[in-house]
């Protein structure tokens, strides 16, 4: 249940109620979290997982369920089940045996092949990872209580834009229009749930394209081992302007099933 940060018992010092533990101010709770984000996305690639892809756009709803592999330095994507129903026996040997030919081309690429396709990969995770990163700079922190999340007791702190922020990517900049609300764990600084919305339109490429309220996204993360956490749940609503087009869905991601990589890949191989 939610309730306001008490900050009047600090200075009951050693009275009935005994010494109490500071709280640490919001914005060292959101610096130390941040840490932690950027040690989880520096560990993720060494795990496969299974994504399923849910996607809302003109009232129509399709999802797609994938087992995401790291094969030689990339993820692939091996399709294993669509709008909510396991592939056909046929449809599941023609993806195996794509499977099985897109590693032999990857073990056989030139290195500087190989070097183009992981970059590329890297260049996506680095911008997928912007926003997360930026917001300790991006944003002004409020400690507003605690709730427990998800089985997790949580600090939750409220973020507004911060006067002056100047943000260093295209990417970055819809920042400058968005507040949101962290819940992070008290004991390990991760982050169980992020909510950010859009409350005023940013304009991006000399006002050809503007985010407009209505735009959020929510990150769910879980502990997957030790220390480490890896997102369980992303949900993207949008809500744009490009030119005379309006551009306006829904994409909703769960990842589960989290296990080193390389293992569903040697299965592949001995198939």
């Amino acid at each position: 249940m939610h309730r306001p940060a008490i900050t009047l018992l600090p200075l009951l010092g050693s009275g009935l109620l005994g010494a109490v533990p500071a709280v640490p101010p919001a914005q060292q709770i959101v610096e130390r979290s941040v840490e932690k984000i950027n040690a989880d996305w520096s560990a993720a690639p060494r795990y496969d997982f299974r994504e399923r892809d849910i996607l809302t756009k003109k009232g129509k709803r399709s999802s797609k369920t994938y087992a995401v592999l790291m094969i030689e330095g990339s993820p692939y994507n091996k399709l294993i089940a669509s709008d909510g129903r396991p592939l056909t026996p046929a449809k599941t040997a023609a993806e195996e045996k794509k499977l099985k030919q897109e590693m032999e081309r990857r073990r056989a690429e030139t290195p500087g092949a190989r070097q183009k396709r992981v970059a590329q990969y890297q260049r996506e995770r680095r911008q997928d990872n912007a926003l997360f990163r930026e917001m300790a700079r991006a944003f002004n922190f409020k400690l507003t209580g605690e709730e427990t999340v998800n089985g997790h007791r949580c600090f939750v702190v409220a973020a507004t834009p911060r006067a002056g922020y100047i943000p260093p990517t295209r990417e970055t900049k819809v920042l400058t229009g968005m507040r949101g609300t962290m819940w992070i764990d008290e004991q390990q600084y991760q982050w169980v749930k992020v909510h950010a919305e859009v409350f005023r339109p940013v304009a991006f490429g000399l006002f050809i394209a503007h985010v407009e309220p209505g735009t959020s996204f929510t990150l769910e993360q879980q502990p997957v081992q030790g220390d480490l956490w890896l997102p369980s749940h992303f949900q993207m609503s949008v809500n744009a302007q490009i030119l005379v087009l309006s551009r306006q869905y829904t994409d909703d991601e769960s990842y589960t099933d989290y296990s080193l990589a390389g293992r569903a890949e040697a299965e592949a191989r001995s198939r």
